[in-house]
């Protein structure tokens, strides 16, 4: 038996259903997202509506994993929201460090 993502409720947020999707995948110690959206007023990417974000996630499944993998693993993560509802995508992601605790 395997445990299903919850399914993203139509009311979410983008920002919302950006954290199930990272959450459930990821389970992370630390996650911070930051809607960057405000800085962009009038670039292209912001007038078609899709939005600017920058994600800190530090999970243990980025352990071994190199930076540009762990970008990747982001991307996958959050899959057709790059074509739908994020425009820029800001990535911040690391295994934890000795000693970190779930939070």
């Amino acid at each position: 038996m395997t445990a299903e993502a919850p399914a993203e409720s139509a009311f979410a947020t983008r920002e919302q259903r950006l954290r199930q999707r990272l959450e459930a995948r990821f389970a992370p110690l630390e996650l911070v997202i930051e809607d960057e959206s405000r800085f962009h007023a009038g670039h292209a990417g912001a007038a078609g509506g899709h939005g600017h974000y920058r994600v800190r996630i530090v999970a243990e499944a980025f352990r071994g994993v190199g930076p540009v993998a762990r970008h990747r693993l982001v991307y996958a993560a959050v899959g057709d929201m790059l074509q739908t509802d994020i425009h820029a995508l800001a990535i911040d992601a690391s295994p934890p460090q000795t000693g970190d605790k779930a939070r």
